[in-house]
C-alpha cells in the first residue's frame, strides 16, 4: 500500500464518520443549547433537566436517520473491501 492509497482511505474514512455522526451531534447540541437558555432564563439549575432531553433527541434522531447513517457506513466498507487489492497489492 503506498501513500497515496492510504491517504484516500483515510480521507474516505474520516468523511464517512463526519457524515455519520452529524445528525446526532447536531440533536444534541441544539437541545443541549435550548435547555441551557431554558436554564438561564428560569435559574433553574437541575442535571436531569439537561440530560435527559439530549437523551430523548438522540434517540429520536438515531431512529430517524439511523438507515441512511448504516447505508452511508455500509457503503464505505464496501468501497474499502471492494478495492482490497489496491491495498494488499
Amino acid at each position: 500500500m503506498n501513500a497515496g492509497v492510504a491517504m484516500d482511505v483515510v480521507g474516505d474514512a474520516v468523511q464517512t464518520i463526519l457524515l455519520a455522526a452529524a445528525p446526532i451531534l447536531l440533536a444534541a447540541l441544539v437541545v443541549g443549547v435550548a435547555v441551557s437558555l431554558l436554564q438561564a432564563v428560569t435559574q433553574v439549575q437541575e442535571q436531569t433537566l439537561a440530560f435527559v432531553p439530549k437523551i430523548v433527541a438522540v434517540l429520536v434522531v438515531v431512529f430517524l436517520a439511523g438507515g441512511w447513517m448504516m447505508a452511508r457506513i455500509t457503503d464505505f466498507a464496501g468501497r474499502l473491501l471492494g478495492h482490497l487489492d489496491r491495498f494488499v497489492g
